[in-house]
């Protein structure tokens, strides 16, 4: 492993947008798989839609290096120059991606494994162990060459490390990997006698006597221990992450003055990795994200995935480095884009902090397996609707330019932990249905549907800027973030936790004396025993606060309260009945909530009614269902905080999307919109019409 750079030894690199006037846009350039005549129309076409940056060089390694040893840099010589003449910024990619056949064939051992000892071998992508170290070296090399060639070209924007890391390979078990793993769990326990106690050894005779003879959770005759588990998830994206580190590092030795990335995955959907630790690691967060054309919400996916993405960033603007245009290939069934779909996605992801629109890829393969994943050149070129909607989207972004560098603010939360995801879908739990993210998401939707901007944090966050915080199904938690949750409730937030939240310590170990066991205290409630629900079983609970009656299923608890808890709503049949299914207690300036069973949609939209109006964090310009209004800040020091309390003004630029087949009017109820509309370039002073499926970008104040 190299040595670490840190940030009192790296020199601030300069912010990769330097020399962009306005918003980013463009995507993956993949030269090398097209001709010289077809490479020349690309910057005619790139000028016409008015492409400024384009990743370079991702899946490169094989052109750069046919032969070990073997180097030609010609054609990405030529590339970067005639970018360069074009204005066009380039985030040069290390071209890590993909080891070429020659690695895999004279190097087998570099090939991941699978829990069962399948090897998965050269063919595809990503055919890489990230812990090995003849892996490490070829790519610390290949990475050095690209640096020190690129170092000074006036193209170079940012250092784009590797691609998707972890995408197709998130857990790897193979012999290196089993050997750093033990390294990994020498570091965080000290000692095998620590191990010991953290993995609870004593059951089923798994004590160890060495660190030696430890191994990843391999396949096993039957549930392997919980805690090995747990920690083999964090090992995993520790490892990946320390991938990228050592090429990052490598990076900033001969280049401190560029900033580098790499594009993360940060959706509902990418359990591998916690981003929330990779987040500080990146010198600018980027993102890739791809909608599921069976989804028909799938629009506020995405704007999930959009918040998360900022969450990771810090609040910082964020570049959106892959999406689609259209179709992509690897979905059951890969169904194009409706009409003003991309627009209206692209300007979903500004409107939630990107500063970058990029797509996979500039011009659709011939051949390969992503040959049918749409691109912004499509195989029926320049002649299309696709190619005309892209140049609009060109014009869209140019018009936009102003907000780049703005961001959002929000005062209600919902907190996001990468080890609750593993720790609760782990086997032998209460029941097997429970699945962490779709708990996150019902939260998120009913919010959305609300219409209030909401940020996605880790349980450690700095919670003092929110009136409203949400942690749906924080299984695993820390005395610490315990203790900073209850300190928002006591600051005047609303806190809300919902079932199966605080079971367990960092170790897996469950919390005794009553469940929620971290969040007994502060919820004033203790709960005996759990009540799983069988498959297609519900009940009914009862309370003003559903609505006076809502369904449930999955999950119900057996449930007491503390003296000063108040039960708002109760289970009406099933063996609970008359039991408490949400309770609500004052705790110091603010109240901490507990939901202790799974909502029905129409349940949980009037719980988070009523919670939004509690915490007064409604929206500040209402609009009708199916309108998605966000609202990006300049970033003025004396008002980014978006504190309690704050009375600072600044501008902001209001975004209205109409998801709906219907026109749609925003401002009509005594709250007019005034500004200048930047798409259209038309003043607005009262209502604000929204065309069906468009969108209006406000510049206000």
């Amino acid at each position: 492993m190299r040595r670490r750079t840190t940030p009192e030894s790296t020199p601030t690199p300069r912010p990769w947008n330097a020399g962009l006037d306005g918003l980013g846009f463009g995507g993956d350039y993949n030269p090398e798989q097209w001709p010289q005549d077809v490479r020349l129309e690309d910057l005619e076409l790139m000028r016409e839609a008015g492409v400024n940056v384009l990743s370079v060089a991702i899946f490169s390694w094989a052109t750069i290096e046919p032969r070990e040893g073997e180097l030609d840099w010609v054609w990405l010589d030529e590339t970067m120059d005639r970018l360069h003449s074009a204005g066009i910024r380039v985030a040069l990619a290390t071209a890590t991606a993909s080891p070429p056949p020659w690695l895999t064939r004279r190097h087998p051992e570099i090939l991941p494994r699978l829990a069962d000892g399948t090897v998965l071998h050269q063919g595809g992508r990503q055919s890489y162990a990230v812990t090995h170290p003849v892996h490490r070296d070829y790519a610390l090399r290949m990475t050095t060459r690209i640096a020190e060639r690129y170092r000074d070209h006036p193209a170079l924007a940012v250092w784009h490390v590797d691609n998707e890391i972890g995408c197709h390979v998130s857990r790897d078990y193979s012999d290196t990997a089993a050997a750093a793993f033990r390294d990994w769990l020498r570091a965080r326990y000290g000692s095998v006698d620590a191990l010991n106690q953290a993995w609870g050894t004593a059951f089923w005779s798994q004590r160890y006597g060495s660190f030696d003879d430890v191994l990843p959770p391999l396949t096993a005759p039957t549930f392997a221990n919980p805690t090995q588990q747990l920690d083999f998830h964090r090992f995993s994206s520790d490892a990946l992450l320390d991938y990228y580190r050592d090429l990052r590092d490598t990076l900033r030795e001969i280049t401190p003055h560029v900033p580098v990335t790499t594009n993360l995955m940060a959706t509902a959907h990418c359990k591998g990795m916690d981003y929330f630790t990779w987040g500080p690691e990146l010198d600018v967060v980027a993102n890739d994200h791809y909608t599921m054309s069976a989804d028909p919400e799938r629009h506020v996916d995405l704007a999930f995935s959009a918040d998360l993405t900022r969450g990771v960033a810090g609040g910082a603007p964020w570049i959106l480095m892959e999406h689609s245009t259209s179709a992509v290939n690897w979905q059951p069934r890969n169904t194009p884009k409706a009409p003003g779909e991309m627009l209206r996605n692209s300007l979903q992801h500004v409107a939630r902090g990107a500063d970058s629109v990029m797509f996979f890829q500039w011009r659709q393969s011939r051949a390969g397996a992503e040959k049918y994943h749409s691109a912004m050149v499509p195989h029926a070129g320049r002649d299309s609707d696709l190619w005309r909607d892209v140049v609009d989207l060109g014009k869209a972004l140019r018009a936009l330019g102003e907000v780049r560098g703005s961001r959002v603010r929000s005062r209600a939360a919902v907190v996001v932990d990468w080890p609750s995801w593993w720790g609760a879908e782990l086997d032998s739990h209460p029941t097997q249905d429970l699945r962490y993210m779709d708990q996150v998401q019902a939260w998120y939707r009913a919010l959305w549907r609300l219409g209030v901007t909401t940020d996605l944090v880790p349980p450690g966050a700095d919670l003092g800027g929110y009136d409203l915080v949400v942690l749906p199904t924080t299984y695993v938690v820390t005395d610490a973030d315990a203790a900073n949750v209850a300190a928002a409730a006591e600051r005047g937030a609303t806190v809300v936790v919902t079932y199966f939240s605080g079971i367990v310590d960092e170790s897996d170990h469950v919390r005794l004396g009553g469940y929620p066991g971290a969040f007994r205290d502060l919820l004033g409630v203790r709960t005996e025993e759990f009540h799983p629900l069988q498959d297609g079983v519900s009940v009914r609970v009862v309370g003003k606060a559903v609505g006076g009656e809502a369904g449930a299923d999955l999950w119900t608890e057996k449930t007491r309260v503390t003296d000063g808890t108040e039960v708002v709503a109760s289970y009406h049949d099933g063996t609970l009945a008359g039991r408490p299914a949400i309770t609500r207690r004052e705790v110091g300036s603010g109240r901490a909530w507990y939901v202790a069973t799974r909502l029905d949609e129409a349940g949980l939209d009037a719980l988070a009614e009523r919670l939004v109006a509690e915490a007064g964090v409604g929206p500040d310009v209402v609009a009708p269902a199916g309108v998605e209004v966000v609202r990006r800040w300049a970033d003025d020091p004396a008002t980014r905080s978006g504190q309690r309390g704050s009375t600072g003004v600044a501008t902001s630029w209001l975004f209205a999307i109409n998801h709906t087949d219907a026109d749609a009017t925003l401002g009509a109820a005594g709250a007019p919109v005034t500004g200048v509309e930047l798409l259209t370039g038309d003043a607005v002073d009262g209502p604000l019409v929204v065309p069906a499926g468009a969108v209006r970008v406000v510049r206000v104040g």
